[in-house]
């Protein structure tokens, strides 16, 4: 849209560089070109405005395929207007002298020709290709055939406009029809995954079953090492006990060896000391047999004074010592 201002009668117009302006005064032709500014006077100008830029026409058509199914087209074509003079005279792209605004819907028109030239294409392309096949390159063909179409389209191009780029963003079936057609595919897809599924899980039953053999073939092996743990311990119990009991035996017999030869040493003690005693007997009586009997008795008193008690005071009356000086007396011993 043009920026127009007003000044005291008189207008200005100022242009973007992307916009093509036609100034007719008394119907001559006094400014043509793209980013023009300049002033006019309302009731003596005819203006128009072209836009030049690239545009974006977005399109969403359904068709029918040869098998009867129907499908949603959604194209996008990228157009430009190439001649403005000639788009400025096929078409209405004036614009008011006081607010810039186009007087008609110039980019309406050229959106429904296009649109309308698109989907005859569209249509001719789908209406010989079944469902199947459109699905798989289907988008192809009918970006294809739409922009051979749009370009050998003769009234775009003496309405002045040409197409840039054609793009076909998708071509959908039927939500029912593509719920169906999807069944295979995610049919196959989960059969996978589960067939993905089954395998893991029998590499983790193999991996288990690993471990589980491991595990019984460290414990046989454990149990094995304990077997022999036990047997050489028993191995050691009976050499020690074999190794105790042959000590003590020694032990024994040195003990009876030692009882014997003490015993004999006591036996032979004892004899010695029965026969020295027996001499010394023998000896005493000899030295004896020939005192008299008064010596005898002495010694027998004295004797018998070595082994009495000690006695602290000894009261002996005349009766008394007169018997035993009397008994001493007798010659020979005799006993009264």
């Amino acid at each position: 849209m043009a920026d127009i201002i007003r000044r005291f009668g008189w207008r200005h117009l100022r242009s973007a560089p992307t916009a093509h302006v036609r100034h007719h005064r008394r119907g001559t032709l006094v400014h043509d070109g793209p980013g023009l500014s300049f002033w006019f006077r309302a009731l003596t100008a005819a203006l128009c405005e072209v836009p030049v830029d690239d545009r974006e026409l977005a399109m969403a058509f359904h068709a029918r395929t040869s098998d009867f199914q129907d499908v949603t087209v959604q194209a996008t074509v990228t157009y430009r207007i190439a001649d403005p003079a000639t788009a400025a005279a096929r078409l209405d792209f004036s614009v008011h002298p006081d607010t810039g605004v186009w007087r008609g819907a110039p980019l309406e028109q050229i959106s429904t020709l296009l649109t309308e030239t698109a989907q005859q294409h569209g249509l001719d392309v789908l209406a010989r290709t079944p469902l199947a096949a459109a699905l798989v390159d289907g988008v192809a063909s009918v970006r294809d055939r739409i922009a051979e179409g749009l370009a050998e389209e003769p009234r775009l191009e003496a309405t002045g406009i040409a197409v840039v780029a054609v793009r076909v963003v998708a071509l959908r079936p039927e939500p029912e029809v593509e719920r169906a057609l999807r069944t295979p595919a995610r049919e196959q897809i989960q059969q996978e995954a589960d067939r993905a599924t089954y395998e893991r899980r029998a590499v983790a039953v193999e991996r288990e079953r690993a471990i589980a053999e491991n595990e019984l073939a460290s414990k046989i092996e454990l149990a094995r090492r304990e077997e022999q743990l036990v047997e050489q311990r028993g191995t050691n119990a009976r050499r020690e006990a074999e190794e105790g009991a042959a000590a003590d035996g020694v032990r024994a017999e040195a003990e009876a060896a030692r009882t014997v030869r003490l015993a004999k040493a006591e036996a032979e003690a004892a004899r010695e000391v029965g026969e020295a005693r027996a001499q010394a007997q023998a000896a005493w009586l000899r030295v004896h047999a020939d005192v008299d009997a008064a010596t005898l008795h002495a010694l027998t008193g004295s004797r018998l004074a070595e082994n009495l008690p000690r006695i602290d005071s000894l009261t002996i009356s005349p009766d008394v010592l007169t018997g035993l000086l009397a008994k001493l007396a007798r010659p020979g011993g005799e006993q009264g």
